[in-house]
């Protein structure tokens, strides 16, 4: 189940790529029908491209030196993982098609194919734009301001809820801020048996932590006028 406010700016693909990946701290390779799944062994340069840290003594290390000139194909896999406990805490998947070589010790990776997925959908991002799009300036520091939201504001998280539409918030039995760019902040509304998201746009975007601050005391500014939503919907719904 999904809510949705009209006014909500959102990334686009391209940069949502490079988020994924720019925050991504683990990533599962395929190639030559070998598949490894490894934390903390990928860096990003600034195209786009990846450099694997892996074992010489890998399988994707074997795997290129088999290959026809050191280049086997494969397939970088990332998740995008919400850092509060949600259902569903799949945020995103990323897939980057390409080729693997071998460079000083390391493994290069040269994307051909970049596909994003969305609760919203599927599609293909161009391999241009991907290697001229930047990530999020938040997206390194998300992890950490919205667990600090979460577990230490839970009654800011509360007032925000009063921008939402009150039908959003039926039967809400919990709200949890679950994702936060440069453009704005989402709350995930859980129900006994379903759940949804509501963006909150900033008035303009957050280049910085400090001006995300400023963007979310104009939206706390701007709940304080209104009812107290989530707690009248709680009580219609346990009705």
């Amino acid at each position: 189940m999904g809510d949705t406010q009209d006014w909500a700016a959102s990334p686009g693909a391209a940069e949502r790529a490079r988020s994924v990946l720019a925050a991504a701290w683990s990533c599962a390779v395929t190639a030559e029908s070998v598949r490894e799944e490894y934390v903390g062994a990928h860096s990003v340069t600034e195209d786009g491209g990846v450099l694997l840290d892996v074992p010489e003594d890998s399988a994707l290390h074997t795997a290129a030196l088999c290959a026809p000139r050191g280049e086997p194909g494969a397939v970088l896999e990332f998740a995008d993982v919400a850092p509060v406990p949600v259902r569903r805490r799949i945020r995103a998947r990323l897939w980057i098609a390409g080729r693997l070589s071998r460079d000083a010790g390391a493994l290069r990776f040269r994307p051909a194919r970049v596909v994003l997925r969305l609760p919203s959908g599927t599609q293909a991002v161009g391999l241009d734009e991907f290697a001229a799009a930047r990530p999020d300036p938040l997206a390194l520091a998300e992890a950490q301001l919205l667990t600090h939201l979460a577990d230490a504001h839970p009654d800011a998280v509360e007032r925000l809820t009063r921008l939402m539409r009150p039908e959003s918030l039926h039967a809400a039995t919990r709200v949890v801020p679950v994702a936060v760019d440069r453009h704005g902040l989402t709350l995930r509304i859980e129900r006994t048996r379903a759940h949804g998201d509501v963006r909150l746009a900033f008035h303009a975007p957050a280049d910085d932590v400090s001006q995300l601050t400023e963007r979310m005391h104009a939206l706390l500014s701007q709940a304080a006028a209104c009812p107290r939503a989530l707690q009248r919907h709680r009580a219609d719904g346990d009705r």
